[in-house]
C-alpha cells in the first residue's frame, strides 16, 4: 500500500515537511501550482538553447512547429508524472518504490542527487553570469548572492511557491510580453545558422526541457489537492513557458542573428532590454531554488528522518561553493547524460503505474523489490544512445566514440534525424506493458 493511504491535511499556514515520516500539506490549488510551474519554465536557458532548435534553411513556421510538438509531448508526460505525485502524496524519488522497489530505488535515488546538485549550481552560474554582463561587474558577488537566495528559499518552499505564483510571474510574463513586442518589432533574417539536423531532432530538444523535471515534479505536486489539478496545472504552465521561451529565442536570433549577437545580447540590444533580462535573472533563482529543495527531499528517501532543511543548506552552500571554484561548462555533458538516463524511467513509471490496480502503489519503507523493472528502463538508455550518443569531447570523448561505433556495426546512420527521447520512451514503454501484462497473467493463473 501506499504510503499516502490516508491523506492528512495541514493548516494553510504550514509548510512542506520536514522529514519523510510527516504527511505533506495539501495546500496548492491550480492557481499556485501553474504558476509555480510556470516560473519554472521561465528560464534563461530555454532561449539561449533556441539555436539547437533551429531548422537552418526551413521556414520559420517549421522551428515553431517544433517547438510546439516538442513542448505539447514534454508537457504532457510532466502533467502526468505530476498528476501521480499528487495522488501518492510522496516526493518523486519515494514514488519510484512502487516502480523498483525501496532499495533499488536508491540507484534514482543517487543519479537525481548527482543531477540536482550540478543543476543547481549550474543556474547559479548561469545568473551570475547574465548578472555580470548586465551590470558590467565581477561575476563572484552574485554566485554568493544567488546561492545564499537560493538556499533561503528551499527553507520554505509552500510559501515560495505561493509568492511565486501571485507576484513572481507576473513580473516575469511583463518582461518576456515587452522583449516579444520588442523582437517583433524587427525585421527578421532568414535564418541560416542552426543546430537542428531535422523536425524530430529540434523536436528532442524541446522534450528534454519538461521531462528534466520528472525526478523532481511529486517533490512539489504531493502538496496540490488533487491529481487532476497536478497534472493539468503542471502541463499547461511549463509548457505554455516552454513555448513563448523557446519562440522567443528563435526570434531574437531572426531579428538579431545576422548581427552576430547571441540571444543574450539580442535581448540586452532592445530598448531597456537590460531590466527586462534583469527580471528574468531574478526569476531564474527559482530553478536554483528547485534543484537545492529537491536534492534534499531526494536524499530523504534514503535518510527518512533527516531534517531537509539541514540537507537543503549543505546543498546550497556546496553548489555555491562549486559554482565559485568549478569550471560547470565542462560538467554539463555530464548533466545531459545523466537526462538521458531519465527518459526511458519515464516511460518505464508511467505505463507501470498506469496497469498498476487502484491503492496498490507501494511507497512504503516495505516495499518490494521489482527488480525486472530496470530491464526496459536500461533498453531504453541504449535506444538513446544508440539513436544520438551523448557528446563529450576531451575527458569522456571515449563514450561518444563507442557508441558512434556501435550505430555503425548495426547499420545506424549518424545523421538519422530521429527524436532520441520518443525512440526512448516508446521501447521503454512496450517492454515494460509486456512485463507488466506477463505479470498480471501469471497472477491471474495463480489465483
Amino acid at each position: 500500500m501506499s504510503t499516502s493511504g490516508t491523506v492528512h491535511t495541514s493548516a494553510s499556514h504550514a509548510d512542506a515537511p520536514l522529514t519523510l515520516t510527516e504527511p505533506p500539506a495539501r495546500t496548492l490549488g491550480f492557481r499556485e501550482s501553474a504558476g509555480l510551474w510556470g516560473n519554472l519554465g521561465i528560464s534563461l536557458l530555454l532561449p539561449v538553447a533556441a539555436v539547437y532548435v533551429v531548422l537552418p534553411g526551413q521556414p520559420l513556421s517549421v522551428t515553431l512547429g517544433a517547438i510546439v510538438v516538442g513542448a505539447v509531448i514534454g508537457a504532457s508526460l510532466l502533467g502526468l508524472a505530476a498528476a501521480a505525485g499528487a495522488r501518492e502524496g510522496v516526493p518523486g524519488m519515494v514514488l519510484l518504490r512502487g516502480l523498483l522497489g525501496r532499495r533499488a530505488s536508491y540507484l534514482p535515488t543517487a543519479l537525481n542527487l548527482v543531477q540536482c546538485i550540478g543543476w543547481a549550481t549550474f543556474e547559479i552560474v548561469i545568473i551570475a553570469e547574465a548578472a555580470s554582463r548586465v551590470l558590467d561587474a565581477p561575476r563572484w558577488p552574485f554566485v554568493l548572492v544567488a546561492g545564499v537566495l537560493a538556499t533561503a528559499m528551499a527553507l520554505r518552499p509552500l510559501g515560495v511557491v505561493k509568492v511565486l505564483s501571485r507576484y513572481a510571474v507576473w513580473a516575469a510574463l511583463a518582461a518576456i510580453a515587452y522583449l516579444f513586442v520588442e523582437v517583433l518589432s524587427e525585421p527578421r533574417a532568414a535564418l541560416d545558422g542552426g543546430g537542428a539536423a531535422s523536425f524530430w531532432t529540434a523536436t528532442d530538444i524541446v522534450i528534454a526541457l519538461p521531462i528534466s523535471w520528472f525526478p523532481l515534479a511529486a517533490d512539489y505536486t504531493r502538496h496540490v489537492r488533487s491529481g487532476r489539478v497536478a497534472g493539468t496545472s503542471a502541463a499547461l504552465g511549463y509548457g505554455l513557458a516552454t513555448v513563448a521561451m523557446f519562440t522567443l529565442g528563435v526570434l531574437a536570433l531572426a531579428a538579431y542573428g545576422s548581427s552576430g549577437l547571441d540571444v543574450i545580447d539580442a535581448l540586452l540590444a532592445v530598448p531597456l532590454g537590460a531590466l527586462a533580462v534583469l527580471v528574468l535573472i531574478t526569476v531564474e533563482l527559482d530553478e536554483a531554488f528547485a534543484n537545492v529543495y529537491s536534492t534534499a527531499v531526494s536524499a530523504q528517501n534514503v535518510v527518512a528522518r533527516l531534517d531537509r532543511r539541514l540537507l537543503a543548506l549543505g546543498v546550497g552552500a556546496t553548489a555555491t561553493l562549486l559554482a565559485l571554484s568549478f569550471d560547470i561548462v565542462a560538467y554539463e555533458p555530464f548533466l545531459f547524460l545523466i537526462g538521458a538516463v531519465f527518459v526511458p524511467l519515464i516511460g518505464v513509471f508511467l505505463v507501470a503505474y498506469a496497469l498498476s490496480a487502484p491503492g496498490r502503489w507501494d511507497t512504503s519503507d516495505t516495499a518490494p523489490a521489482r527488480l525486472v523493472y530496470l530491464l526496459p528502463w536500461l533498453a531504453g538508455f541504449v535506444a538513446y544512445q544508440l539513436t544520438l550518443p551523448t557528446f563529450f569531447s576531451g575527458v569522456g570523448a571515449g563514450w561518444t566514440t563507442w557508441w558512434t561505433a556501435r550505430q555503425t556495426d548495426l547499420g545506424i546512420d549518424p545523421a538519422n534525424g530521429w527524436s532520441a527521447s520518443l525512440i526512448s520512451l516508446a521501447v521503454a514503454a512496450l517492454l515494460t506493458a509486456v512485463i507488466a501484462l506477463l505479470g498480471a497473467r501469471r497472477g491471474r493463473q495463480r489465483a
